[in-house]
């Protein structure tokens, strides 16, 4: 068995996510990160309710989460993970995506459900940031992919 890396934040909650992240409402897709380990993973949260903007039209008979939203949320939550790790790193100004690889989404994600977005490095260039993410409704996962992103000054 593997052994975990030790956790650096157990909690990042909202009020700490705004300090990091340039993203609002209704483009916040995360409510709090937890977890974030030295070895630059940790578990992004979202928890899905209905009064939210996409299901409007993402389908009104049958509401399903978009998966582009969880893409999303995947790169919220790694940028969280990467500012609040690195010694010394500010608010950037902007968080850019670069690439997004071997997404794939499994299950419909509906009003009600809580994602967990598990989130683990797998690359770092300076100020880019490479990581695998899977995330997760009640342990199952309901989507997967590789995502980049460049954090500006």
């Amino acid at each position: 068995m593997i052994e975990e890396a030790p956790v650096r934040f157990e909690l990042v909650d909202i009020n700490e996510i705004l300090k990091t992240l340039p993203h609002r409402y209704p483009m916040l897709l995360i409510d709090r990160v937890k977890n974030i380990r030295t070895d630059y993973s940790g578990i992004g949260i979202k928890n899905v309710t209905f009064n939210e903007p996409p299901f409007l039209g993402h389908f009104p008979e049958r509401p399903v989460y978009p998966g582009v939203m969880m893409i999303e949320a995947m790169a919220q939550t790694a940028g969280v993970i990467g500012i609040k790790s690195v010694e010394g790193t500010e608010k950037p100004r902007a968080v850019y995506f670069l690439t997004i690889d071997k997404c794939k989404f499994r299950k419909p994600v509906m009003p009600g459900d809580t994602v967990e977005y598990h989130m683990r490095s797998i690359g770092r260039r300076k100020t880019m940031w490479w990581f695998h993410g899977d995330a997760k409704v009640d342990g199952t996962v309901v989507a997967e992919a590789d995502v980049g992103a460049m954090l500006t000054d």
